[in-house]
């Protein structure tokens, strides 16, 4: 099944999760920095990485939830999205109250304490089982492939293939 919303001949979802991906799980790195320094640097760090991170979140949901609506009822595939979507906003949510509380800690957002952290490490934990089930989708169910995907396929973006509009740039699919 094919992506909804397509960039360059691929799934924009897909482009999208690395930015959320990338800097959620990065902030607990940030987090030990700062438990083991004297540097309340390492906090605000935290603090602004998890805020891009939920930010990003927000933004890729918003083509994984148009795959995710096209996925026919019934399948695995559906119930496999509908639980990446769960444990997606389990994700975002505890990211959100990491942010929260760093956010009215006594001490200000760069020197919040170990509470304030541990929701961001679980959101964590959730986010590989999620990713877990976004490559299930993609790579087993083959949610967001091209029909004609094989090893022998030509480029999304080939020139004789792209004049006669049978690929476009960019669009989004009904």
């Amino acid at each position: 099944m094919k992506s909804r919303i397509v960039v360059a001949g691929h799934s924009l979802h897909v482009m999208l999760v690395a930015f959320p991906l990338g800097l959620l799980c990065l902030s607990p790195v940030w987090d030990i920095l700062r438990m083991s320094t004297p540097q309340p640097a390492w906090g605000a760090i935290a603090f602004w990485t998890i805020f891009a991170g939920v930010a990003s979140a927000l933004v890729a949901a918003v083509p994984g939830l148009l795959d995710y609506l096209a996925i026919p009822s019934g399948t695995r595939a559906k119930l496999v999205g509908t639980r990446h979507l769960q444990l997606n906003l389990t994700l975002v949510g505890l990211f959100t109250l990491s942010l929260v509380l760093r956010k009215i800690a006594p001490d200000g957002y760069q020197n919040a304490g170990i509470a304030a952290m541990l929701p961001g490490w679980f959101g964590v934990v959730v986010a590989g089982f999620s990713a877990w089930m976004g490559g299930e989708l993609v790579e087993t169910l083959g949610i967001g492939v091209h029909d004609g995907a094989n090893p022998d396929a030509p480029s999304s973006l080939d020139e004789d293939e792209l004049q006669a509009g049978k690929v476009r740039r960019a669009y989004i699919t009904r």
